[in-house]
């Protein structure tokens, strides 16, 4: 199975209820939402989706709205787990019910040597044959980043297609795209690095503002891919206060608060995480405002 990774990505927000529970009509909301504003590829159950509270009874049901909802759009489903034969089951999973892909954060906690990577891929690839793999290096929520010495050795699994880079560090991300191998793809999975990332050899963003603003953030991507640095230099300026907003408490806790005052969807997380901050609310309706959101009852 082939699949092209170029350009946006969104990692999907849950929606939950008051009560906690899995909100479906919202996610579809949501899921609509986002393909409206022509993105290329959905990305749900990631770190943005509160994986980690996630049962794995209610992952079929997120999955399948999401697979409905995607308008013929590749869905490269969140599978990654610090226990191998986790990760194993949850990407055989995705893939029975229909997935084109798997997002497999390097395991954290356990923090495995480069050899133990190589093998922890490897038996995640061979619980579902064919499916396209995109690595996810995280290291300020795993305890373990990904250097390109390490990421060469995943390379070598014909199933690894691309890496979603999250180290945050310029300088890794340019030695990544320099060491590139042919048909594989580095994408950023920083909004506030796109650009940079880009310009250094990336072909894509996995995001979180695109949750919020999918058209300017898939906007941003193409006038950096296509070579317009005005274009893409002015998006960014603009965007740039929201993607900082964002990120004032850990995702996705912000991102609830900012699709709860469009209207998207409600602002229950699930625990440890809380609701933002009422100064973190306010800084997220200046930057939707600084950035031209459709605020409801905006004039």
């Amino acid at each position: 199975m082939t699949l092209d990774l170029s350009g946006l990505a969104v990692a999907l927000a849950t929606p939950f209820t008051p009560s906690g529970d899995v909100d479906l009509l919202a996610f579809r909301k949501l899921v609509r939402h986002v393909v409206a504003g022509g993105v290329d590829t959905l990305v749900p159950l990631g770190s943005t989706g509160e994986a980690a509270t996630i049962l794995d009874a209610e992952r079929d049901a997120v999955i399948a709205a999401c697979l409905e909802e995607s308008g013929g759009r590749p869905v490269v489903v969140g599978t990654g787990h610090n226990a191998t034969r986790q990760a194993a089951a949850l990407t055989r999973r995705a893939q029975e019910l229909g997935a084109q892909g798997a997002l497999v954060v390097t395991p954290y906690y356990n923090k495995p040597t480069p050899a133990g990577l190589v093998a922890h891929f490897a038996a995640v690839a061979e619980a579902a044959p064919g499916l396209p793999l995109v690595v996810y290096n995280v290291p300020g929520r795993t305890g373990l980043n990904l250097v390109p010495a390490a990421l060469a050795r995943l390379w070598e699994n014909p199933q690894v297609v691309a890496v979603k880079e999250s180290s945050g560090n310029l300088a890794q991300i340019g030695e990544i795209a320099r060491q590139l191998p042919p048909g594989k793809r580095l994408l950023s999975g920083d909004d506030n690095l796109a650009l940079a990332s880009l310009a250094v050899g990336a072909s894509g963003l996995i995001s979180v503002l695109g949750n919020v603003l999918p058209r300017e953030t898939a906007a941003l991507v193409a006038a950096a891919r296509k070579g317009d640095a005005a274009g893409a230099l002015a998006l960014h300026q603009r965007l740039l206060p929201l993607m900082d907003a964002l990120f004032l408490e850990s995702n996705p806790i912000p991102l609830k608060a900012a699709l709860s005052l469009l209207g998207l969807c409600g602002e229950t997380l699930r625990l440890p995480l809380v609701p933002a901050e009422p100064a973190t609310r306010a800084r997220l309706a200046e930057a939707l405002r600084l950035a031209g959101a459709p605020l409801p009852g905006a004039n």
